[in-house]
Parts: C-alpha cells; structure tokens; sequence
C-alpha cells in the first residue's frame, strides 16, 4: 500500500510543500513571494483578448500587470479581440512558452485578479485527502531533501542502476542503465530494473514539475512490451487526466505525454544558465541564518557570501530580523563562490 505525506515549510519569502511516497520526495511546489499571483495554477482572472490567430485556434490574452496567455478555442467559440473573458490558469509559464488558460465565460472591465491560486495547504491536500500536514524543523529538512533530488541529472535506481532524465526545447529524455545492478539471470535482472525505473521516472517527473513528451530507453533488449506497459499505466496514474502512452518500440524506447501544469522546478530554482539563481541562494542563505540563530540563541551571527548574493538576500533579512532580532549581519565577500554560504557566530 503507498503511504503518502503531507509538508509545508513556511519560510521567509518562500513557502515549500512536499509530498512523500512512501518516505520519498514526490512533488515540491514552491510558492516564492514576489510571483506574480495571476499566473499561478488555479487563479481566476478578468483578462483582454489581445490577439486572435485563427488559423492555430489561438488566442493571445493580456492578463494585466505584464502577464500573457494563450487560450485555445474551436472554430465555433472564436473570442473577438478587445474581448474580456474570465478564464482559469490551467499550466503556469515556462521558459518560451505562456501559461495557459480555459475560459469560463463573458466578463467587464480590464484585466484583474478575480480569484487567487489555491495556497500550499490546500494543494497539498488535494494529493492525500484527509492526511494531517506537518511542519517545522521536519517539513524544512525534508523540503531541502527534496530541492536537492529535484535538481540531480542522474538517480539511483532501488536495487542498482541508474536513470538519468534530461529535458530539451522538444521533450524529456530518460535513459536506464543497469550499472553494477546484480543477478545471476542476466534477463530477469532487466527487465527488473526496466520496471522500477518506470516507478522512479513517474515519481521524478512530477517531482521536478516536467511534463510534455517523454521518451524512456529502456535497458536491454527483447522487452516484455505488455508488461512494460501494464507497469507505465500504473505508474503514470497520479497524472492522469491528459496521460497518453504509446507501445514499446522496436528500438527499447517508450513515448508518452504527460500534462504539463506547473512550471519546471529547475527554472524557478536556476537562472537562464542553468545555475542556482541568486534568488535561490539567498532563501538559502536566510533559513541558514535562521536555523543557526535557532541553535544558538542570544549569539550573534555573522554571513558571509558572494555580493551579488548578499544583495538579494537584503530584502529579506530585514523580514528575518523580525523573527529573530536583529543579532545577525549579511557581509559580502568579493572572493567567495556564488553558491558558497557561511554562517557563524561571533
């Protein structure tokens, strides 16, 4: 029976929720203060029909405050422009590509936030109904586990073996490798590892918020198509509606689609090179702060880290020092590395 738990680590300037599968990190969703609320899953906003492209079944919409979308229509529910719809976001942007939306009907008046996104709380609980949320020093840890998974390339595989999933502009890729995975039945051990890396790629998928087209290549050869099958429908339920699998080909590979509806975790957590964004590092840099102001109270902290780092951390810190006093300082360092934080005390 898979046990699924509920955490939310309430952080300054960013709030994580994780869900678990059996005691692995299944979903994070990150909620950072400064995005902008009408382009986040599940908002309700007035918007204006900017641009109709007839021949792709597009509309472009100007959400307000900068924000576009694109909404889909049929031929016999074209918008006109100017239009105002009251419409839902149905997948938050990502990079190259505008959120989408669905539209609920007519409106008046000028692009507006009617609704905002469900909070962390409840979109956790949507994922186990009636499952208590924890919190603390517990959801912290387990939300840190979880960013840390979420941004690894390659995965270890129960049992031996590994995965490796790669996004690019035109689908996911994910390759199994067997490694130094042991048994004395070299087919058995295959097609062993081929079905729990399907368990792993479906959990990893939404754990880093990755959907679209997805191609596996399995390990091996001579697959057992149906099994494989069989094994990537239950796999891929949590994701369903939208989940489309293809069969196994003659080459070892799987193709299948999955909804995409949250951005990807990497491009919340990393700039356009691919780095840990200085946003990041300086969330970072405030729950370490805060944890060691937490491990040694009354002490006074000093933190060290990269300026530009330090620079965004400024906002926050004067948050945190409400938390916790004012016992702390943030001291640029021109010589350190932009992802190394110190904190200690004085």
């Amino acid at each position: 029976m898979s046990a699924r738990r509920l955490f939310l680590d309430r952080g300054i300037g960013e709030s994580r929720g994780v869900v678990t599968l059996n005691d692995r990190p299944e979903r994070l969703l990150v909620l950072r203060d400064d995005e902008p609320e009408r382009l986040r899953l599940g908002a309700r906003v007035r918007a204006r029909v900017r641009k109709v492209e007839p021949a792709l079944g597009s509309a472009f919409l100007d959400l307000g405050e900068g924000g576009e979308a694109l909404l889909a229509f049929k031929p016999d529910a074209r918008p006109v422009q100017g239009q105002a719809l009251e419409v839902e976001i149905r997948s938050e942007p990502r990079v190259g590509k505008l959120a989408t939306v669905r539209a609920i009907g007519p409106a008046d008046g000028d692009p507006a936030l009617l609704a905002p996104a469900p909070d962390l709380a409840e979109q956790l609980s949507f994922f186990a109904r009636g499952a208590e949320i924890e919190t603390g020093a517990l959801a912290r840890a387990v939300a840190d586990e979880a960013e840390a998974e979420a941004l690894d390339l390659i995965h270890s595989l129960p049992g031996g073996g590994t995965i490796a999933i790669e996004p690019t502009r035109a689908l996911t890729a994910v390759d199994v490798d067997l490694g130094e995975r042991k048994g004395q039945d070299a087919k058995r051990v295959t097609r062993q590892a081929n079905l729990t890396a399907l368990a792993e790629t479906a959990r990893l998928l939404r754990l880093k918020g990755l959907g679209g087209l997805v191609v596996i290549d399995f390990a091996g050869r001579g697959h057992d198509g149906n099994a494989l099958m069989t094994a990537a429908r239950a796999a891929f339920a949590p994701d369903n509606p939208g989940v489309a699998i293809g069969p196994v080909s003659r080459f070892g590979t799987i193709e299948l689609t999955v909804p995409r509806r949250a951005s990807p975790l990497r491009e919340t957590l990393c700039g356009s090179d691919g780095r840990l964004s200085e946003r990041t590092l300086a969330l970072r840099l405030i729950r370490r702060i805060e944890a060691e102001a937490m491990a040694q109270p009354g002490a006074r902290l000093a933190a060290t880290c990269a300026p530009a780092v330090a620079a965004a951390a400024g906002p926050l810190a004067a948050r945190l020092a409400e938390r916790i006093g004012a016992r702390f300082s943030i001291e640029p360092d021109a010589a350190a590395p932009r992802e190394r934080l110190e904190v200690a005390a004085r």
